[in-house]
């Protein structure tokens, strides 16, 4: 039995789970918002003494790798609904930048023109000082994608280390041409 699918997933104070076995599809609310989503056939869902219980129908490859995967997804809608989901990026380099004008960002990451990106619905945007942008939301896939496509506007180059970056990511720095040809022999 998978050793993630078969721990139960405790509903806090405040949070209403629904679940509609006709279609398939459980709901989370909470107080910042709500959730819903579509189980697989083969996963069933039961909610038990403030707890719920993801549990497989069969002991198949699929059900087995779909039961630790639903109760993970279920666990981040719980904690969505309740904390939401936080990423972080800066933005390194001379002269970049962005503004925050209410859910629109402008960057300024080195190309001739200033990049414009909207916020999807149920996202929203921190800019603390101006190289740093706090991607917030319920959903915790779409707050990743998200921090990825705008990371994917000017990825961080490896030479100076220019570009947009993960709160936590390290950038593996290569030494440029300069470091490397500089040797001691006497060429001849």
């Amino acid at each position: 039995m998978s050793r993630i699918g078969r721990l139960p997933i405790t509903i806090p104070e405040g949070v209403e789970v629904k679940m509609d076995n006709n279609n398939g599809m459980i709901e989370v609310k909470g107080s910042i918002g709500s959730l819903k989503r579509s189980i697989h056939p083969k996963i069933s869902i039961e909610i038990i003494e403030g707890k719920i219980l993801v549990k497989r129908s069969s002991d198949s490859k699929e059900a087995k790798s779909l039961h630790g995967l639903t109760r993970s997804l279920i666990n981040n809608m719980v904690i969505g609904v309740t904390e939401g989901f936080k990423k972080g990026l800066i933005i390194e380099g001379v002269g970049y930048g962005t503004m925050l004008k209410d859910k629109t960002l402008t960057l300024q990451i080195g190309y001739s023109h200033p990049i414009i990106y909207t916020a999807p619905r149920d996202i929203d945007f921190e800019v603390n000082r101006k190289n740093e942008i706090i991607v917030k939301g319920i959903n915790k896939e779409q707050v990743g994608q998200v921090a990825a496509e705008i990371r994917g506007l000017k990825r961080p180059e490896p030479y100076k280390g220019k570009g947009i970056r993960y709160a936590n990511e390290r950038i593996r720095r290569k030494a440029g041409k300069s470091v490397v040809g500089t040797g001691t022999g006497t060429g001849g």
